[in-house]
């Protein structure tokens, strides 16, 4: 293995390689198995890497108290009602996983607990996100690296010790880390994007990139040319539709347009030796007065 670089499902991830590209579908697909093809399909169609779902045991994650809130939503009263009536049984995420394996992308889970990461366990998934929240929940890191599956660090509401130690917990091998902010959406101004730099600098042996929740394509293509390794922005069919993290999410027609202004950036970057293209000669040979 080169250092700084880890493979998830066979694809490279690091300096010097395409960016990996993640569509994160989260919760957006509002407890709708069609609504999670439709944006299945709307990733594969703009060119991603993978897809993204999020998985919680809800009695273990919530409180009681929590899910007894009053909150009025399309599936109940309660913030209870709400919670359950977003998560996918394993039919539908046997569904999901088939219409992946169709579709030809790679599909993984942000687990929050223990039990969530034995249910996605069973599908064999190429590696495993480690949702903001769940950073400093130190027995959590360690199960998921039970599992011997690459792992990717997102590092929203951390400073830089919480993410030092969330580091120091699961170790350097088979580990991304994502700079993040976890307001939805999120103001510009807190993105913060230097922070890429920084952790580059502070962690060279592990690939660096970047989760955003902002609205709106150039800041990502901005962490791309600050040596973003991997993007993760979330997906939706429409950021009006009903739900709290679609607002921060981009549709299929942004993400069309994501992935192919990254693929550009990436081209343009170059490899920053100073040349005079032959494209240049005529121009040379037309504008320029003296040579030698």
């Amino acid at each position: 293995m080169i250092p700084g670089m880890i493979e998830i499902g066979g694809h490279p991830v690091g300096d010097g390689y395409p960016v990996y590209i993640i569509a994160e579908i989260g919760i957006n697909h509002n407890g709708d198995i069609n609504i999670a093809k439709k944006l299945i399909d709307a990733a594969v169609l703009a060119g991603c890497d993978a897809v993204k779902f999020q998985k919680r045991t809800i009695e273990v994650v919530y409180t009681p108290e929590e899910l007894a809130k009053p909150r009025e939503n399309p599936f109940g009263p309660t913030n209870g009602d709400l919670k359950r009536g977003l998560e996918f049984i394993h039919d539908q995420y046997t569904a999901l996983d088939k219409h992946c394996r169709e579709k030809g992308i790679a599909w993984f889970a942000s687990c929050w607990d223990e039990g969530a990461v034995d249910f996605i366990e069973k599908f064999n998934p190429p590696c495993y996100k480690i949702a903001s929240a769940s950073s400093t929940d130190d027995n959590l890191l360690k199960y998921h690296r039970k599992c011997g599956k690459p792992l990717i660090l997102s590092t929203g509401m951390a400073d830089l010790p919480v993410i030092e130690h969330a580091i120091e917990v699961l170790g350097k091998d088979d580990l991304i880390v994502l700079h993040c902010t976890s307001t939805y959406p999120c103001k510009v101004e807190e993105l913060n994007l230097k922070g890429i730099i920084t952790l580059k600098e502070k962690f060279p042996e592990i690939p660096i990139g970047y989760s955003g929740h902002e609205v709106g394509l150039s800041t990502s293509l901005a962490a791309v040319s600050l040596g973003a390794c991997a993007i993760e922005r979330h997906i939706t069919l429409d950021r009006a539709m009903w739900g709290s993290d679609q607002a921060a999410s981009i549709e299929p027609q942004g993400f069309m347009r994501l992935v192919r202004d990254i693929r550009n950036v990436e081209v343009a970057m170059g490899d920053g030796y100073i040349k005079i293209y032959d494209s240049e000669a005529p121009i040379i040979s037309k504008l320029r007065r003296v040579s030698w």
